[in-house]
């Protein structure tokens, strides 16, 4: 309210104001028929925001994210209000107080057009806290709706931080350009336009590959990625496991506490796989309550090691309930390739049956299936010996 009663406003100033924002909704409707990913998307709408922030006074940014998280609601996707009024609450933040901090060095934001190295200098600055605040405030949210989650999953990632520094250069370029002729927003906007949709188009085909309750690969997708490990460890001649995990009882927690309850052990689960786990191992839901994992270049200790460190790991995770925390364990078969089997099929076959035999032994439990020996060749007849 202060930020309202202190800001002069100018028609110059709206009329930036409204500029962005159409370039904004020109963005959004453009990939609108796109659609969006479930569950936490990426956009490159700061594009828009920041040049609000930089180029406005500051209580510009704070209304910015209201409108287009607006038009994202009733153009895009409805999704529960508290989600978009987060989302602007924390975007506003962070461009408000990168908004102060750029005035506070620069008297006249519209200098940037000059060309100054300070000024941009400054912009860039102002970006990167921009930025900074934004994620920061997203994953506090993230961690607390999920705080088995370790905070190096919500905060960063290589493919994040790439987006996040193509963000700032656009955020700095629109604004320096918006400095120099309002008009010029038009040629911005076909560049930014091409890669909101490249964007959208990569999250849609990883979403295709993901399940949608753990955010790891679904049936389908592991299933190719692990018939490339395959390949790859047959002609290295490099060892391979696979373990498949069932969480025990899981009927149990559903009946007892219902689905949703249900859905988050499979989420905290997933988690707590993913942390105890090798970027390159290959990680899925293989359908219900089982998990499937590919440990490329494990040999039968490793496997055993990686399956007892997960099944204890598992064994100590406390997810919320109504009553108290549910405490839940996991059976697990392991099958080595060129041991039990040469092919994804012989291996799943593999590890199947020594999950079987682990539940029957009592569940939580690791289980490798015993290997056969070969057939010993027949004594020879010496009635037979032509000799």
């Amino acid at each position: 309210m202060l930020l309202t009663v202190t800001t002069v406003f100018q028609w110059r100033d709206l009329l930036t104001f409204t500029a962005l924002m159409g370039g904004g909704a020109v963005c959004i409707e453009a990939t609108r028929r796109l659609g969006m990913p479930a569950g936490v998307s990426r956009d490159l709408l700061s594009a828009w925001w920041l040049p609000v922030a930089l180029l406005l006074p500051p209580v510009y940014a704070l209304f910015a994210p209201i409108v287009l998280q607006i038009l994202l609601q009733v153009r895009v996707r409805a999704t529960v209000i508290y989600r978009r009024v987060f989302s602007s609450a924390a975007i506003g933040l962070a461009g408000c107080t990168a908004s102060f901090m750029f005035h506070w060095f620069v008297e006249d934001p519209r200098a940037l057009s000059q060309g100054s190295g300070s000024t941009i200098g400054f912009a860039v600055l102002a970006a990167l806290l921009f930025s900074l605040l934004n994620i920061a405030l997203i994953a506090f949210a993230a961690h607390m709706a999920n705080p088995d989650r370790p905070w190096r999953e919500v905060l960063w990632d290589r493919e994040s931080v790439l987006l996040d520094i193509v963000e700032l250069c656009l955020g700095v370029t629109v604004s320096i350009g918006c400095g120099l002729n309002l008009a010029l927003l038009v040629l911005a906007l076909p560049p930014v336009v091409l890669l909101q949709r490249s964007l959208l188009h990569a999250q849609l085909q990883a979403a295709a590959r993901t399940d949608a309750k753990t955010g790891l690969l679904n049936a389908a997708a592991w299933q190719r990625e692990a018939d490339t490990e395959i390949v790859r460890a047959r002609r290295t001649g490099d060892t391979l496991a696979l373990l498949i995990i069932d969480i025990d009882h899981f009927k149990r927690v559903n009946d007892a506490h219902g689905h949703l309850v249900g859905d988050q052990v499979l989420a905290g689960v997933a988690a707590t796989l993913r942390s105890q786990l090798r970027e390159y191992d290959v990680v899925g839901r293989f359908g219900g309550e089982e998990f499937v994992v590919l440990l490329p270049g494990a040999d039968t200790d490793e496997a055993r090691q990686v399956a007892e460190r997960l099944r204890t790991r598992i064994s100590h995770m406390a997810i919320p309930a109504e009553n108290a925390p549910i405490k839940i364990t996991i059976s697990t078969g392991v099958a080595l390739m060129s041991v039990h089997g040469d092919d994804l099929i012989d291996l799943l076959a593999a590890a199947d049956l020594a999950l079987y035999r682990a539940k029957e032994l009592g569940r939580n439990r690791v289980c490798i299936p015993a290997v056969q020996p070969p057939p010993r060749p027949l004594p020879k007849d010496p009635t037979l010996d032509p000799g």
